[in-house]
């Protein structure tokens, strides 16, 4: 008799994505808000707000 399979497939291996980091508009005070709190959160170490602000600056351009 063959063992039972514990697991239900082999692992997923995600792309690391190395993408540089969203520009802000030239000229748009949102755009220059969320940069500036993106520098403030770097300098002080809060990384998960320089990502929360990527990703606003990514998707803000959709109303540029």
């Amino acid at each position: 008799m063959s063992q039972p399979r514990t697991y239900p497939s082999g692992p997923v291996e995600l792309p690391l994505r190395m993408d540089l980091e969203p520009v802000p508009v030239e000229g748009c005070a949102g755009c220059a808000e969320l940069a500036n709190v993106r520098d403030r959160a770097r300098a002080g170490g809060d990384l998960t707000t320089v990502t929360d602000c990527n990703v606003f600056l990514r998707r803000h351009p959709d109303g540029h």
